[in-house]
């Protein structure tokens, strides 16, 4: 019996522009709210329908990624 386990995908390639992929409609809404990070209004939604601009949102991931690294190498995780 062979085993496949060894053997992954690659993650796909992000979308152009940037890390999250917000062209779906349903990030959109007409109503201009305070993004969820800067306060500043916003069309976007994100995945939750928070309001988000797509580039704070991005960077909220990329400090989280980094905390997460973090932890990780002093063993807190």
């Amino acid at each position: 019996m062979t085993s496949r386990r060894g053997r992954r995908r690659a993650p796909p390639a992000p979308p152009p522009g940037g890390v999250l992929d917000w062209r779906d409609a349903a990030h959109w809404s007409w109503n201009p709210k305070p993004c969820r990070y800067c306060d500043k209004p916003t069309h976007l939604r994100d995945s939750r329908r928070s309001p988000a601009h797509k580039v704070c949102a991005e960077e909220a991931l990329a400090i989280q990624a980094a905390d997460a690294a973090d932890a990780y190498q002093n063993g807190t995780l």
